[in-house]
């Protein structure tokens, strides 16, 4: 399935997801995934993140989930695709790269066996056609032994190892959006700052359209275009990684950029922490979902939820108050990665 230069690789318009009739987990989401683009989606866990990633490919069960609002890949409307269609689509069109690939790989085949099973489903090719297609692919994600590897099943590889046979498996039909749901979670630092680095470049290489899901702004600085912060099944602040970073509108955004730790604690001080919880999706609270936890709210905050309005061209944030957090964030520049690459 190819996209028409016009289309976006992935466009969401009001997209809600509700879990058993009463859990909505997401809550009136648009998104955009330009082509070649890489957009990261940020926020505590329990957000909506994952739960938008899987949306994109159906993969919420589907007799316990509700789902409203428009996706299209390629201009392709995902939620009226038939059950044949979706088999297509996944793996040919989109692919994802789960958080843990010890869950997400099968411990009885190998995992040659399950990337040659993956390209032979959806393409007419022998298998031996096939395992050379894996056999490169493992080379170009740099495994080391590529072609011993190939025969190793899941278990009797390093976890940093695993994420590489994941993107690898993600990459065998030639995808034109890659999602990345958390896949540098379980891992340890250098190994997250190698897989970080080997997305960033395989998205150069291929041309790839990128969502990446994580918690750590860091990573999203990395990888990433354009941020967008969720809140309680929402995107509450949506820009260019510079933009949402360096100048913020969003108090949520502001709390997630001071409670970062690196290089920022001066001895003996706190680091400073958003109080409380996020809401109960089942019941939620009216107003702003994140007023409980703000700095800045006021009345009008807990009664009336907050459009998103543009607080400069391709920036907007869903807040009452944008101007009074920008001026407490510009006022105490807490540390921001300002010496990242962004």
């Amino acid at each position: 399935m190819s996209a028409p230069a016009s289309e976006p690789a992935v466009a969401i318009r009001g997209l809600t997801v509700v879990f058993g009739g009463v859990v909505e987990a997401v809550d009136g989401v648009d998104l955009t995934l330009e082509r070649g683009q890489a957009v990261a989606l940020i926020g505590e866990s329990g957000s909506g993140k994952s739960v938008t990633l899987r949306a994109i490919m159906r993969l919420n069960p589907e007799r316990r989930t509700r789902i409203g609002g428009t996706i299209r890949v390629g201009g392709t409307d995902v939620i009226s695709m038939s059950p044949k269609a979706l088999r297509a689509l996944r793996g040919r069109a989109v692919a994802m790269i789960f958080q843990e690939p010890l869950l997400a790989l099968d411990p009885v085949y190998t995992v040659g066996q399950q990337i040659t099973e993956a390209i032979r489903q959806h393409e007419r090719i022998s298998a031996g056609a096939a395992r050379q297609r894996a056999l490169a692919l493992f080379e170009r994600v740099r495994i080391p032994s590529p072609e011993r590897r190939l025969d190793a099943y899941p278990h009797e590889m390093s976890g940093g190892m695993r994420q590489r046979a994941m993107i690898a498996l993600a990459l065998a039909c030639r995808p034109q959006v890659l999602l990345a749901d958390e896949p540098t979670t379980a891992l340890d630092a250098t190994v997250q700052i190698q897989i970080l680095l080997l997305l960033r470049e395989l998205q150069a290489e291929l041309g790839l359209s990128t969502i990446f899901v994580t918690h750590d702004l860091g990573a999203a600085v990395e990888v990433a275009d354009r941020i967008a912060v969720m809140y309680a099944g929402r995107i509450v602040e949506e820009g260019s990684a510079r933009d949402v970073v360096l100048n913020p509108h969003h108090p949520y955004t502001i709390g997630l950029l001071r409670s970062r730790a690196d290089g920022a604690l001066a001895k003996g001080t706190r680091l400073k922490t958003i109080p409380g919880s996020p809401p109960d999706l089942a019941n939620r609270p009216p107003g702003c979902p994140f007023a409980p936890r703000c700095f800045l709210a006021e009345e009008r905050c807990r009664v009336e939820a907050p459009p998103a309005v543009a607080v400069q061209p391709g920036h907007r944030a869903a807040c009452w108050r944008t101007d009074a957090a920008h001026a407490a964030f510009q006022g105490d520049r807490a540390p921001v990665l300002a010496d990242a690459a962004v």
